[in-house]
């Protein structure tokens, strides 16, 4: 799975669900997660299962974030990966190719649930939400696009109290991502380099700079 795709869903809490049609009880959690996160720190882990439910992937990094729209997603293991959005443009870094992906936020996130991350003005028109029964320990919210040839066929935000827990999403071809944070630490104070990159010297850089 595209990493900009997954680090964009994972702002989706972080950024603009404030405004999105729920329960007025999950609506007040998020808008008091939303309205007293401005930043933040968390661990992950991230599991990969095909329609059959056979392991894909298992991943484990940090997830840092900065409203609005900044971010740095960093895999440590199995394998080191580093996906760094600055507000205008989102950079993957592949430390084993030494290789640099960087698009455009719009490019890169447009046209899929990504595009919550940028706060567009249509992001009530092109989602439905719902909210879902809690399980698992977390109360579940329910994004379902409304396109057609959407990406992902749903997303799922699971809350524990006041904190985003778990992320859950399944793409078009039945591939689920499930994502679990750790401990969330909230509003920590991140030099001003913690969202920019860098391409190191000598890498494959390829897109729009």
């Amino acid at each position: 799975m595209n990493p900009a795709r997954i680090i964009a869903v994972l702002s989706i809490a972080a950024t603009c669900v404030l405004a999105l049609p729920a329960s007025a009880a999950t609506l007040d959690r998020l808008r008091a997660f939303v309205k007293g996160t401005q930043t933040a720190r968390t661990t992950f882990t991230q599991t990969v299962v095909d329609r059959n439910g056979r392991l894909v992937q298992r991943a484990s990094g940090e997830f840092l974030i900065a409203r609005p729209g900044k971010f740095r997603w960093a895999v440590e293991k199995p394998y080191r990966q580093l996906v760094v959005g600055d507000g205008e443009r989102v950079w993957i870094y592949d430390e084993d190719l030494n290789q640099v992906v960087v698009r455009k936020v719009g490019e890169a996130l447009g046209g899929t649930p990504a595009a919550l991350l940028a706060g567009r003005d249509d992001v009530e028109r092109a989602f439905a939400w719902t909210e879902a029964s809690s399980a698992g320990g977390f109360d579940w919210l329910v994004a379902t696009p409304r396109a057609q040839d959407a990406t992902f066929s749903e997303i799922r935000l699971g809350f524990a109290g006041g904190e985003l827990a778990a992320l859950d999403l399944l793409d078009a071809f039945g591939q689920r991502t499930e994502i679990r944070f750790g401990a969330m630490v909230p509003n920590p104070q991140f030099p001003p380099e913690t969202f920019r990159f860098a391409p190191p010297r000598g890498a494959d850089v390829i897109g729009d700079r």
